[in-house]
């Protein structure tokens, strides 16, 4: 009976250590996600860069950057050419917010693996007395990301990203807001590197559209109720659109 005891004692204490292994997990992968957030916000694109796995890869605007490489080519050779003329880190005059909200975390059992949905809502724009196009816009998107955990150069296991699927939704000038945005307004990506030298490696297909369709990103995780598989309709999200 002594025996049964201590073996089920140690079973409940083997699950409790995994559930608090796996809360642990959710604190970091959220910790890094948010400060994805926080290097975006201030144009830290090499520390975007290490953020992510080795065979990671980006969605954004409908292409896919694939490896390392791609993300570098996504993050340094375009974001930080075009926004800070090739500076690591913040210029004058230029906004950038990237609020990250609303996470969605999961983490596998086996804690290999975990899939976040969150959301961003950004302000965005360069002031008029800046170098540059002045402008300001509003823009609101979800991710549907991936995480891994692996060895970093220390031999630590730490979380990685693994693939940060973002969908933007919306835009909108700040001046007239969303219900004024031009349909394709932001155009999806369609040339492919090398052809683009800035291009990704692989399109998303289908390609998705800006508002004002109102497609709905697929769940990473079921009904958290009925544990039904989330069914989505989105025969209606484009009815506008011509094609």
């Amino acid at each position: 009976m002594a025996e049964a005891t201590l073996a089920d004692l140690a079973a409940r204490l083997e699950r409790v250590e995994h559930d608090l292994a796996i809360q642990q997990d959710i604190h970091q992968i959220r910790r890094i996600q948010y400060t994805y957030g926080f290097f975006i916000d201030k144009s830290q694109y090499n520390e975007v860069v290490d953020l992510f796995s080795d065979e990671g890869e980006v969605w954004f605007l409908g292409g896919i950057y694939k490896g390392k490489a791609g993300v570098r080519r996504l993050y340094i050779e375009r974001f930080q050419t075009n926004f800070t003329q090739g500076h690591n880190g913040p210029r004058y005059g230029w906004l950038l917010d990237h609020p990250q909200l609303q996470m969605v975390i999961d983490v596998a059992p086996d804690r290999k693996t975990a899939h976040v949905r969150g959301r961003s809502m950004m302000q965005a724009g360069l002031h008029e007395s800046a170098e540059g196009n002045q402008r300001a816009w509003w823009e609101g998107g979800l991710y549907e990301n991936e995480y891994v955990r692996e060895a970093n150069d220390a031999g630590e296991l730490v979380w990685k990203i693994k693939a940060l699927r973002y969908f933007p939704f919306w835009h909108g000038t700040f001046a007239d807001g969303w219900a004024k945005t031009p349909i394709d307004y932001i155009p999806m990506t369609k040339t492919l590197f090398p052809e683009d030298p800035l291009g990704p490696d692989a399109l998303v297909d289908p390609l998705p559209r800006l508002w004002p369709a109102t497609d709905t990103v697929p769940f990473h995780y079921p009904h958290p109720v009925t544990g039904a598989p989330i069914v989505l309709d989105n025969s209606r999200a484009r009815e506008g659109f011509k094609d």
